[in-house]
């Protein structure tokens, strides 16, 4: 179906933004060479949540997705969020981001079935024609069990099973469906390449996966990449290790009072790292309050980031 491989560390980077406003297509650039520069970086997921991609115009997303293609020089795959609701728009998004130099698509659920939920067959409908329409290789996307656009069991295992669909990004956050779906999905579909995106919750997570596709994989990628070996080797202490070395980070970017903040706060960490020269945002994101800079770059600094 697809020679792209995704098994190790996939992060999923922020975009920058110039003091008045404009993207900073020169800083995804060098954001974008530096990641792929990580022995361990399999491929880089633009326009994601922690992308701000839906805060963007169509002209800004195409070349966003040009810039990180560019930095990257083939060296690793472009994978693009498709976010449009209908099935129809999103295939045409999905055509644009071939044309911009993607090479797969993270597609999302549609936005109303956050509120209404879905009907049966049709998140199967969506990534069929998608893909019919584009010929771009898919990743299934699982959301959070707490909305009505989680897939059941039976929706992921025919999703999974559809032509151009080669991984699933899963952030379900309820570990007793992760526990008793995830082994249904590995034998139903043994070549599916099963990724977490459990910024918060990766150790219970990472001894299942293939590999992970984070807005994490910003700031921490060397220690992702160790924690994902960790976790095909089965070596809980060693994992164990890394998650605690990490908590520091956790806290400070993803136990806030919105996961949302977590951009601003992966922007900050990057600046911390002289990755990035500011934390600037679009609306309707909000800069953070004052001093979650300094307690960023601590924490950063206890876990040995900077």
């Amino acid at each position: 179906m697809t020679n792209i491989d995704l098994r190790g560390l996939n992060p999923a980077p922020v975009t920058p933004f110039t003091a008045t406003g404009e993207v900073d297509y020169a800083a995804c650039k060098k954001l974008g060479a530096w990641l792929a520069g990580i022995d361990g970086v399999k491929s880089l997921t633009v326009l994601g949540h922690a992308g701000e991609g839906t805060f963007l115009s169509q002209s800004e997303q195409m070349k966003v997705i040009e810039s990180f293609a560019e930095a990257v020089d083939g060296a690793i795959p472009i994978i693009a969020g498709i976010t449009l609701e209908g099935t129809e728009v999103a295939a045409e998004e999905a055509k644009r981001a071939v044309a911009a130099g993607a090479t797969a698509g993270l597609l999302y659920p549609s936005h109303g079935w956050l509120r209404f939920g879905y009907q049966k067959g049709a998140p199967q409908d969506k990534y069929r024609n998608v893909y019919e329409e584009s010929g771009l290789p898919l990743i299934l996307f699982q959301y959070p069990d707490v909305t009505k656009c989680t897939y059941d069991l039976e929706t992921q295992l025919e999703i999974a099973a559809q032509p151009g669909v080669f991984a699933m990004k899963n952030g379900v956050r309820n570990m007793r469906r992760w526990d008793t779906e995830i082994p249904v999905i590995r034998q139903e579909n043994p070549e599916l390449q099963i990724l977490s995106c459990h910024d918060e919750y990766l150790l219970h997570t990472m001894f299942d996966v293939d590999g992970l596709l984070v807005g994490y994989g910003n700031v921490a990628p060397e220690l992702l990449v160790e924690l994902i070996k960790a976790g095909k080797a089965k070596d809980y202490p060693t994992a164990r290790a890394i998650h605690d070395k990490l908590l520091p980070v956790t806290k400070s970017v993803y136990h806030r009072g919105s996961h949302m903040e977590g951009t601003v706060a992966l922007k900050h960490a990057l600046v911390a790292r002289g990755i990035l020269d500011n934390a600037n945002v679009r609306s309707p994101l909000l800069p953070l309050a004052e001093g979650a800079e300094v307690e960023i770059a601590d924490a950063l600094r206890s876990a040995g980031i900077i």
